[in-house]
């Protein structure tokens, strides 16, 4: 896991870092605030239980002097504003670490499933070719906003989590050291076990949500982008049960994350009712008597209830990490696409061409392990000319214009431009001259003229023509 977070760290840009370090800052002050807020608690209730212990302890005389209280009893309306401002800005706090939190990792999530996207688009053809594509829309659609719920904000959560245990931890141990340890390590030891029962359990649901959204997204494509064949062979339940045999193990999935993640909150709020009744029986049973335990007691209860939650997101990240961990492995595996040299450079201008394009004895075979596609081809076509390809289905037809078009590079052998070798340095110049109306016609949800110049931002009748192109296949 260390590894897939060092990967992820690295698509990270440097402005998103900064980012990160202020919310590091906004950690360290919402962990002082709680403190401060558990802390004005003692005192408070003191105040309202035994008001003469405070106005004759020695650290409250300059305060007592400054705001001329002479009286034991008037110290509760101070040290109720007090514990009322604490607990306000300790909230605030809270939810502003909160707001940063979300919006960070949400940010953050939108610059990988950009950068999926940028860098999918941007490989060659014979990548696409090649691989599943309804993997690369689960990655892209699913499992980069994945990322965000099961990765990013969880880790943010474990950080800002971690902080703030430590400081009400602190806090807890100034009032009362034993208790407070005994308790943590009961708690801790809870959650340990837990871990340690359901990492495997994790590990195979984790897998299974990454490879079941890939299905689903594969079931639903096939069905609705082959509705025509769908209807006429009348194959609806035959569909059906494809996307029910990918969605039922999904969501049982998902469940069995999401049950593992809440189940330890139930046993560790019925420990901490146990550990507060027993700690209110021993203070009880001192010289002090009720009146002195009411204090401490209130602030470990207080502490306690601020523990609790804090504990159970840190468990609650932990397994949405763990339950995210092959979708993560998915994500990084498109983040770490290759762009090439031209992806962030201007459109090149075209190659010149006013004589032929030439094909000198040219092979092509997709893989070393599958028989050639094309081999010793010679051809030349020249400029202006109308030429078919007539052939069996598996000849090569569709596969020597791509290579004509520039989207896959021969084997061996050249095509030639004017005498100009075409690679992978003047690909996109020569790309310019090519328009493409493929055999199965796609039609985005747009206008006619914006489909006509797909992909074209502003589209007029002028800026059509300048687009035409002067090649004809």
């Amino acid at each position: 896991m260390i590894e897939l977070l060092k990967r992820l760290w690295c698509h990270i840009d440097n402005r998103r870092r900064g980012q990160v370090g202020l919310l590091f800052l906004l950690m360290i002050l919402t962990s002082f605030a709680e403190v401060v807020s558990i802390g004005a608690v003692l005192p408070f209730l003191m105040a309202l239980t035994a008001p003469e212990r405070i106005f004759e302890h020695h650290l409250a005389q300059p305060y007592i002097q400054a705001f001329k209280i002479a009286d034991a009893r008037q110290l509760l309306l101070p040290l109720t504003v007090v514990f009322g401002l604490a607990a306000l800005a300790s909230g605030a706090m809270r939810l502003l670490l909160l707001w940063t939190q979300t919006r960070l990792s949400h940010s953050v999530g939108s610059d990988f499933s950009i950068s999926i996207y940028r860098r999918t688009l941007y490989q060659p053809y014979a990548v696409h070719a090649s691989r599943n594509s309804s993997a690369v829309i689960a990655g892209i659609s699913g499992k980069a906003h994945g990322v965000v719920h099961s990765v990013i904000l969880p880790i943010l959560t474990i950080l800002g989590s971690t902080m703030l245990l430590v400081a009400i931890l602190l806090a807890l141990i100034s009032i009362e050291p034993i208790v407070a340890l005994t308790a943590f390590a009961g708690f801790t030891a809870i959650y340990a076990s837990v871990i340690a029962t359901t990492r495997k359990r994790l590990a195979k649901d984790s897998q299974r949500v990454s490879h079941e959204s890939n299905q689903v997204i594969k079931a639903l494509q096939e069905g609705l982008g082959g509705i025509r064949d769908v209807l006429v062979d009348g194959t609806q339940a035959i569909y059906c049960n494809i996307y029910r045999n990918a969605d039922v193990p999904l969501r049982r999935a998902q469940a069995n994350i999401q049950l593992i993640s809440t189940s330890p909150r139930f046993l560790i709020e019925s420990l901490g009712m146990v550990l507060i009744s027993a700690l209110a029986y021993s203070l009880a049973i001192r010289q002090e008597g009720v009146v002195g335990a009411i204090p401490i007691l209130g602030a470990l209860a207080m502490g306690a209830q601020r523990l609790l939650p804090v504990l159970q997101q840190c468990y609650s990240s932990w397994t949405a990490i763990r339950g995210g961990q092959a979708s993560l492995r998915d994500a990084l595996d498109l983040l770490d696409q290759p762009l090439p040299a031209h992806a962030d450079q201007q459109l090149s201008a075209p190659l010149p061409f006013t004589k032929s394009i030439t094909l000198n004895n040219l092979d092509f075979r997709y893989s070393p392990q599958t028989p050639w596609v094309l081999k010793g081809l010679n051809l030349t076509i020249p400029r202006g000319g109308r030429i078919g390809f007539i052939g069996i289905t598996g000849s090569g037809k569709s596969t020597l214009l791509d290579i004509v078009m520039g989207l896959l590079q021969p084997v061996q052998g050249t095509i030639a431009i004017d005498g100009i070798i075409v690679n992978a340095k003047n690909q996109r110049a020569w790309q310019a001259h090519i328009a493409h109306v493929p055999q199965s016609i796609f039609l985005a949800d747009t206008t006619i003229a914006e489909n006509i110049a797909f992909g074209v931002a502003s589209v007029s009748y002028t800026h059509l023509r300048a687009h035409e192109t002067s090649l004809h296949l």
